[in-house]
């Protein structure tokens, strides 16, 4: 059983947690998501998406979206992550989940151990605080599910690559197929793609 997450960082501010999904991926957007949650919310299902099944991540989106006072998601593309680089992508995708929610947060924490900050807006990052803060975790999942069915559909144009089952992460039946096929117009060509040591015989 896996412990409960916290409700807030701090209490005396509006709290938004923000993660991202898709930063390691070959293709696709990377995908970020804002939620908040009432200051006393408690769920002692929610947790870190990548601790999560298919089944139960799609089963928690409802009701995060139900439950939150508000949540929003956003991307940002293959084509503007090769233009700005994936780590300036990816709070920019934060950026503008933030811009689409219903309520101004005054207070975030964000996953990870960097950010560009958000205007004026104070912010703490948390190392692996999708797995200690229930916003968090809930941005996770958004993240996480949308993306993931944005790259089903993707998929159903570009079944060689595996997408149905890779998301565009980098396995090796992907990258297989890139050296095979090349290219699509949803890569990101500023990655790294196929591993020099990877050969087909």
């Amino acid at each position: 059983m896996l412990a409960p997450l916290l409700s807030t960082y701090q209490q005396a501010f509006v709290e938004a947690g923000c993660d991202e999904a898709g930063r390691g991926c070959l293709a696709g957007p990377v995908f970020a998501a804002a939620v908040i949650f009432p200051a006393d919310y408690h769920n002692a299902v929610l947790n870190d998406s990548k601790k999560l099944s298919e089944k139960k991540r799609m089963a928690l989106r409802p009701i995060i979206e139900q439950e939150a006072l508000a949540y929003a998601v956003a991307s940002v593309s293959a084509e503007e992550i090769d233009k700005i680089n994936i780590h300036k992508a990816s709070y920019l995708a934060m950026h503008r989940a933030l811009d689409l929610l219903q309520v101004k947060p005054e207070y975030l924490i964000i996953d990870g151990n960097k950010f560009i900050p958000y205007g004026e807006t104070p912010y703490s990052c948390i190392v692996k605080g999708d797995g200690k803060y229930l916003s968090i975790a809930a941005a996770s999942i958004l993240a996480k599910t949308y993306r993931d069915e944005y790259m089903n559909a993707l998929a159903a144009d570009f079944p060689d690559y595996d997408w149905l089952s890779n998301k565009g992460y980098p396995t090796l039946k992907h990258r297989e197929a890139v050296i095979r096929l090349g290219i699509t117009e949803h890569h990101r060509k500023t990655f790294r793609i196929t591993d020099p040591q990877l050969t087909l015989f």
